[in-house]
């Protein structure tokens, strides 16, 4: 499998070694086989994958590239929330509480949590739904007529045409912009179990990517002015 699989990223070739385990246990268990030539095979080491995420001075370009209310609204709740694209393709108007500043999303596996957004985003926010005319209850409406809630590819599309107009190289995604609301958090001395609870995040783990990922930033800066 080395030469065949050397392309692949370790979690590619893991579910491969995963399907020919399940498949050479079969084989075994129904007597077709005396031996399974796949019971030692072993996964491949995943290893601590840094999420990729955006500096303080692109997230201020971004900014710049939101020519609308409704991008600048839509731009200012992923990055100030932190949310997954899939809560916020759920949200209505609503579910925004501007008194608060707050907002419940449903999670992963259905699970309820409160997140918050910064007066930048409140103001977009207000905004953007006071220029509305429609009756529709969903928080972001696609353009076009009949007005429909935006889906999560049309909420990509959106953040990708900020991106473009703001000369960023990469194309952005909204999961960057989640990473880089950890990231500034950790940056700023925010507790981890804390940006645990905001992400809604099950594992702790899963938020230590963001702690190793600090730890990065200060030796990339260290090998760069020292």
């Amino acid at each position: 499998m080395g030469e065949a699989g050397a392309h692949l990223k370790p979690s590619s070739l893991g579910h491969r070694v995963r399907f020919i385990k399940s498949l050479f246990k079969w084989i075994h268990e129904e007597g077709f086989m005396l031996k399974n030539p796949a019971a030692k095979l072993k996964e491949p080491k995943l290893g601590k994958r840094i999420p990729k995420f955006l500096t303080k001075h692109e997230i201020e370009l971004l900014r710049e590239g939101c020519h609308t209310s409704q991008e600048n609204a839509l731009f200012e709740f992923f990055y100030s929330t932190g949310c997954r694209i899939g809560e916020v393709a759920r949200l209505n108007r609503d579910d925004i509480d501007f008194t608060g500043k707050s907002v419940i999303v449903l999670g992963k596996g259905d699970k309820e949590r409160e997140v918050y957004f910064n007066i930048r985003c409140a103001i977009w926010l207000k905004r953007y739904l006071d220029e509305r005319e429609d009756d529709e209850p969903c928080l972001f409406v696609t353009g076009r007529k009949p007005l429909t809630r935006m889906s999560i590819d049309s909420l990509r599309y959106v953040i990708k045409r900020i991106s473009k107009r703001a000369g960023i190289k990469n194309t952005i995604h909204p999961h960057q912009l989640r990473h880089s609301y950890a990231t500034h958090m950790v940056d700023n001395g925010a507790p981890l179990e804390v940006i645990q609870s905001l992400l809604g995040h099950e594992k702790s783990e899963t938020t230590r990517i963001y702690a190793h990922l600090s730890g990065k930033l200060r030796y990339d800066f260290y090998n760069k002015y020292f």
